[in-house]
């Protein structure tokens, strides 16, 4: 299928407008955007964390997506039945607690969350024309897990940890997004404004659910 790849720097708004605007005038339309930028949050890699990395996380992963999703709307309105889907991490509800410790760090997790609030909020601004969701991503190969320069930098206790503390006890796979992406866009018509969490129950944590107890009269 026909194709545009565009270089373009997403934390200078100028040149964010002038990337829609090249997919404008190739395709003639814009039917959906997945907004899936991000700077990754791994505290073993990016060093000391300094205001510099904190200002990073945050202009990535959340201003960005903002500049995108501000310049596609009105393409995505004039479509009438527009899909716009934001990518955000389990950061946003686990911070830095728990085995995820190793992968997430404060900015990151900060921004994260602040990625729920413009889905709800472009949500709103976006109906009827345009569904807004969410899909909140946890532990997944090349993204936090297999296929990282981080994950490589984890012991094997703490890789154990990490999957001890999923109950499907794996890392996801880009099969998995794929899946959830198609079910977005074409399965979900009367879902708007909301988040799907893609992360094999990490968020639920590891913890077995004991026997119900025996009634006491």
């Amino acid at each position: 299928r026909e194709h545009l790849i565009v270089p373009v720097d997403l934390l200078d708004t100028g040149a964010v407008d002038g990337l829609v605007q090249q997919v404008i005038e190739r395709f003639g339309r814009l039917d959906i955007l997945v907004n899936n930028i991000e700077r990754g949050g791994w505290p073993v890699v990016h060093g000391p964390y300094v205001q510099a990395q904190w200002d990073l996380e945050l202009a990535t992963t959340l201003r960005a997506k903002q500049w995108v999703l501000t310049a596609s709307m009105p393409h995505l309105k004039a479509t009438g039945d527009g899909v716009a889907i934001n990518f955000s991490s389990i950061a946003a509800i686990v911070g830095r607690s728990g085995p995820a410790s190793y992968l997430f760090n404060e900015g990151y997790a900060s921004a994260n969350r602040g990625v729920s609030l413009l889905t709800e909020t472009w949500a709103r601004l976006g109906a009827p024309e345009v569904r807004v969701n969410e899909i909140m991503l946890g532990i997944f190969e090349t993204r936090h897990a297999q296929g990282t320069r981080g994950w490589d930098l984890l012991d094997s206790q703490q890789k154990a940890a990490i999957l001890d503390h999923t109950p499907l006890g794996r890392t996801g796979s880009m099969d998995d997004v794929v899946k959830a992406v198609r079910f977005v866009i074409a399965q979900a018509p009367f879902m708007t404004g909301s988040v799907m969490r893609l992360d094999g129950g990490y968020v639920l944590g590891g913890d077995k659910t004991a026997p119900m107890p025996k009634g006491v009269v």
